[in-house]
């Protein structure tokens, strides 16, 4: 937040009010009459503007946008972007099932995008994600949304409907299948520590080996 200093309006509208009390008294048709209203008026002004202390406010500031890097960048305004237009088509539409199904893919396009943030390694298995299924998932919105907006339930545009929900069933299994995908060099490297753990305890004699299998169960449990 910044502290911002404005001068208040009250000195411009008490200087117009004594002109306005002025010219109800006195005949302004008279030269030296307007000259004197114009001098209380200036007077009133400037004795308002030193005595009424300016208003302050409080501003706040856009924070500062903070850069990944290039690539990640453009991951997550590509994101940002397929989400909008998702949303946007979903308003369109209209129907629950498919606003269903179109919620689900924005917040699994959003995992996947966040993931470039987590791992870097990622970057180009998410480009590659991105060049293909969020342009052809936005192409069968859009062309669900045209033969909505017609009006008309014909044989073939009720297929055509059809044959496209199906398709963004599968485009949420493959973004889940995605999202899975992405996590795998986590689930290794929490394994090998695992690994590392179990063999350690053993060394020491730390736990007997049925409360040390029972002890690893729980690791890898909560790591799935």
């Amino acid at each position: 937040m910044r502290e911002v200093k404005r001068k208040s309006a009250l000195p411009v509208y008490i200087a117009a009010a004594v002109f306005a009390v002025y010219a109800l008294i006195f005949p302004m048709y008279r030269l030296w009459h307007l000259m004197i209203a114009a001098f209380v008026t200036a007077a009133a002004w400037l004795l308002a503007d030193k005595l009424i202390k300016p208003v302050t406010e409080y501003v706040s500031e856009p924070e500062p946008e903070v850069s990944h890097g290039e690539a990640i960048d453009a991951i997550l305004a590509e994101s940002k972007r397929a989400r909008g237009e998702m949303l946007r088509l979903s308003a369109s539409i209209g129907d629950p099932e498919i606003q269903d199904r179109i919620g689900r893919l924005a917040e699994l396009s959003d995992k996947i995008a966040a993931d470039a943030l987590e791992d870097p390694g990622d970057v180009r298995l998410i480009q590659k994600f991105q060049g293909y299924f969020l342009p052809s998932t936005i192409g069968l919105l859009n062309a669900y949304d045209r033969m909505s907006a017609q009006n008309v339930e014909g044989e073939n545009m009720a297929s055509a409907k059809a044959r496209i929900r199906e398709m963004l069933d599968t485009e949420i299994s493959a973004f889940e299948k995605q999202l899975d995908a992405l996590y795998a060099n986590d689930a290794m490297s929490i394994d090998a520590e695992i690994q590392v753990m179990q063999k350690l305890l053993e060394r020491e004699g730390l736990l007997g080996n049925d409360e040390l299998h029972e002890l690893l169960a729980k690791a890898r449990s909560s790591a799935e």
